[in-house]
């Protein structure tokens, strides 16, 4: 863990204090909308799609309990509709009333010309500057506040994670990639007490995957490293090799090493940057041209 500096923290303080005061996010009806900022957000996000009660927590990371409290308060302003699924008793689902729909169509009104009006008084090169910065920090905040979840190989997130991960293979790779050999290699070895799992998550959805698995006495060997496109560049996959790192010596294993292809230049780079050095060939993975080692 690298040491944070008082003046970086005091710098992401002071910019949270100004922006926070001029989005309107402290007055009690955020953008004339008649209720806080974090009402309001719900019902955002139920008007962008998210249509079930658990797909809202998990988006916006909120306490079960609170949700529901913001919930009663939309539906007794008559501007959602709260029902369980008739496909699944055990889940609820959420829409807009016609009413909500106005109110949403208001909110995103109301927010963009609050946005209009922030970058008004900027010349068109510091609206270039200002629109670079808030999209790297805005992807940097995200980066460091993602969620790494240990979960089953056969977890929802993680087949869509595996998935993401096979298909960009295949993309990239000239002969393609054997998916039924990947899923099963991780069905049947990634699970504790032999391996671990992980999926990176936010807003709800996997961005980033990684496992780990001893594979010999103190030996362990990382797999299925991902992260999506968008994110690369953040620091994501470095997290996640960390942390993978850390799982391998929780597993009782002081030594780490992996395969992967010359195709994958930035995975190649940021192995090598980790510290990993070149080995010979360690496994039958057809897949595979370039081994590498770490002693942890």
């Amino acid at each position: 863990m690298h040491e944070i500096d008082d003046d970086q923290t005091a710098v992401l303080r002071r910019f949270n204090r100004s922006y926070t005061q001029r989005i309107g996010a402290l007055d009690d009806s955020f953008l004339g909308s008649g209720m806080p900022l974090g009402t309001a957000r719900v019902l955002y996000e139920i008007g962008t799609g998210v249509d079930t009660v658990a797909a809202l927590r998990a988006r916006l990371d909120l306490d079960s309990g609170y949700v529901s409290r913001m919930l009663r308060r939309l539906e007794s302003d008559d501007l959602v509709v709260v029902a369980q699924d008739p496909a699944d008793r055990r889940r609820r689902t959420v829409a807009l009333t016609s009413g909500g729909q106005e109110r949403w169509d208001a909110i995103e009104a109301s927010s963009g010309r609050r946005a209009a009006g922030l970058m008004e008084p900027l010349s068109p090169r510091q609206r270039e500057r200002l629109t670079a910065a808030l999209c790297e920090a805005d992807l940097l905040v995200r980066a460091a506040t993602v969620d790494l979840r240990p979960v089953d190989p056969e977890d929802p997130r993680a087949v869509v994670a595996v998935g993401a991960y096979v298909d960009e293979l295949n993309r990239r790779f000239s002969e393609g990639f054997d998916a039924a050999r990947a899923t099963r290699e991780d069905a049947v070895s990634l699970r504790p007490p032999r391996g671990v799992f992980l999926v990176a998550v936010s807003d709800g959805d996997p961005v980033a995957c990684g496992a780990v698995r001893t594979i010999g006495p103190g030996v362990a060997e990382i797999k299925r490293m991902w992260v999506d496109a968008a994110w690369r560049g953040a620091g994501l996959g470095s997290r996640m090799l960390r942390r993978l790192e850390e799982e391998a010596t929780r597993l009782g294993d002081s030594v780490v090493r992996l395969d992967t292809r010359g195709e994958l230049s930035e995975a190649v780079a940021l192995y090598e940057r980790a510290g990993y050095r070149p080995v010979e060939r360690y496994n039958d993975n057809p897949d595979a041209g370039l081994f590498y080692e770490k002693a942890l």
